[in-house]
């Protein structure tokens, strides 16, 4: 193989492995609070604002039907709500329920306390060059993805 699909194959393998970790850090935070990691996801896309399922899952980089399930889910147990939506018919807004922002607010201090841990293990200027080469790398890979979808 050649130096760039060597860094290519690491660069992913890494990635998959952060992704792991962040999955089970959050499992943990959001477990006592009765959530599951999937469920704070969607919940915290919405906290701000209601949205469609289709814009969450743009936002978070999941498939439209993954995030459909988690919001059913989260109507069914009271955590959500739908509500219509003034620009598309069909696509209703997601939004959280009293419970649902209980259950959030829940995690606060164990997200809070496990931030300021990574913060002290990787310092501040740390922490935003990580944030900053993902977010390079995330945007380099959307263009990239662009021109193969342009070339197909």
């Amino acid at each position: 193989m050649s130096e760039s699909a060597d860094l290519l194959s690491a660069t992913a393998l890494t990635v998959f492995r952060l992704n792991g970790q962040f999955l089970e850090v959050s499992e943990r935070l959001a477990g006592p609070a009765g959530l599951t990691a999937a469920w704070w996801q969607v919940l915290g896309a919405v906290l701000r604002e209601p949205r469609p399922v289709a814009g969450i899952a743009r936002t978070m980089g999941m498939t439209r039907q993954g995030v459909q399930r988690v919001a059913d889910l989260l109507v069914e147990k009271g955590l959500a709500e739908y509500r219509p939506n003034p620009a598309h018919r069909r696509a209703k807004l997601l939004q959280p329920t009293a419970a649902g922002r209980e259950a959030i607010a829940e995690i606060v201090p164990g997200h809070r306390a496990f931030a300021d841990r990574l913060v002290a293990e990787l310092g501040v200027e740390g922490v935003r060059d990580c944030l900053d080469a993902l977010q390079r790398l995330s945007g380099a890979l959307a263009r990239l993805d662009e021109t193969v979808h342009e070339q197909a």
